[in-house]
C-alpha cells in the first residue's frame, strides 16, 4: 500500500505500522481519513507477512483529539441550521447521517488480525474510542484519555464502560474529564505504561511474540474473544451507541452550542475549547490538572 498524507503504512518486524497522520491537526480524524485507514486495515489482513498491526498516531502530542473540529473540516456536515434538525429537513435523514458511524471501530475490533494500539498523548473522543478499540492497548507515560465532546452535547461511548466497568465508565463519561495513563491502567482501559520513548518497541516486541505462533491459532483465539463479546450483545450495544449518537445531535440546545459556534468562527479552535472546557480546569488528572483557566 503507498502511503497517503493522513495514513502512513510501514511494514516491519513482522507487522506493519499504520500511522494516523495529521500532526500538525494533533491527528485529529475526517470521514476520509477513517476510510483511508479501513483500506489500510484490508491491506494489512491481505498480507501473509503481515502477522499483527501496530496503530499510532504521528508526531508524538496526540494519538488523535477525535473528530476533527474545524471550520470547514471535511466531515462537517454543511448546513445553515447546525443545532440537530433544521426546518424542513426529515429526522429520518438526520439519523441515516449517523448510520455507520460506529462502522470503523468495529472493523477495528473485528479484524482477523491483532491491533495493537501504541498510544501516544491525547487520545480524545472519537480517538480515544479508536485506541480502546485495539486488542492490546499499550500507552505511554504522556496518553490522557477522555470523551470531552459530552461537554458541548455530544455522546459518550460505550466501550468505555465495558472496559473500565459501570462505575469508573460512567465517572469519565458522564463529566468528560481527563484522565492520565496510570488512571487509565487502573481502571482497565489499558495493558501497560511504558515510557515514550518505548513505546513503538514495547509494541513490536508483541507483534514478534505473536508471529511465533502458528496464524491460524492467533486468527481462531482472536475470533474466540471477539465472537463471544459479540455473542454477549457487544456489538448490538455498539450500533445502538450509534442511533443514540445521531439522537444527541438532534437534541443539541441552540443556546448552548451557538455560542461555542461563533467562538469558533470568530477566534478559532483553541478559543472554543477554551470556552467549552474552561469551567472544568483544572483537570483531575493529565497535563491540565491543576491548572486553572
Amino acid at each position: 500500500m503507498a502511503d497517503t498524507d493522513e495514513i502512513l503504512y510501514d511494514k516491519q518486524r513482522r507487522g506493519v505500522l499504520i500511522t494516523l497522520n495529521r500532526p500538525a491537526a494533533m491527528n485529529a480524524a475526517t470521514r476520509p481519513m477513517l476510510h483511508r485507514l479501513g483500506r489500510a486495515l484490508d491491506d494489512a489482513v491481505a498480507d501473509p507477512e503481515v502477522r499483527a498491526i501496530v496503530l499510532t498516531g504521528a508526531g508524538g502530542r496526540a494519538f488523535s483529539t477525535g473528530m476533527d473540529q474545524g471550520g470547514g473540516a471535511a466531515h462537517r456536515r454543511e448546513m445553515d441550521w447546525p443545532y440537530g434538525v433544521r426546518a424542513g429537513e426529515a429526522a429520518a435523514d438526520f439519523i441515516e447521517n449517523y448510520r455507520g458511524h460506529e462502522a470503523i471501530f468495529m472493523r477495528i475490533f473485528e479484524c482477523p488480525k491483532p491491533i495493537i494500539g501504541a498510544i501516544n498523548g491525547y487520545a480524545m473522543g472519537v480517538g480515544s474510542w479508536m485506541s480502546l478499540f485495539t486488542h492490546i492497548t499499550i500507552a505511554s507515560e504522556n496518553a490522557v484519555f477522555a470523551q470531552p465532546e459530552v461537554r458541548h452535547g455530544s455522546n459518550t461511548g460505550f466501550i468505555w464502560s465495558l472496559l473500565a466497568g459501570f462505575k469508573d465508565g460512567l465517572r469519565y463519561s458522564l463529566t468528560g474529564d481527563h484522565i492520565d495513563a496510570q488512571e487509565a491502567l487502573r481502571i482497565g482501559l489499558v495493558n501497560q505504561v511504558v515510557p515514550a520513548e518505548h513505546l513503538l518497541d514495547e509494541c513490536f516486541a508483541i507483534v514478534e511474540r505473536i508471529a511465533l505462533v502458528p496464524p491460524e491459532t492467533v486468527k481462531l483465539n482472536l475470533q474466540l474473544a471477539t465472537m463471544g463479546m459479540q455473542m454477549m450483545g457487544f456489538k448490538d450495544a455498539w450500533t445502538i451507541d450509534g442511533q443514540l449518537s445521531a439522537a444527541a445531535h438532534t437534541l443539541l440546545r441552540e443556546e448552548l452550542r451557538r455560542p461555542l459556534d461563533e467562538k469558533r468562527k470568530a477566534e478559532g479552535t483553541r478559543a472554543y475549547l477554551q470556552m467549552r472546557d474552561g469551567a472544568f480546569q483544572p483537570e483531575p488528572f493529565g497535563p491540565r490538572a491543576g491548572k486553572k483557566a
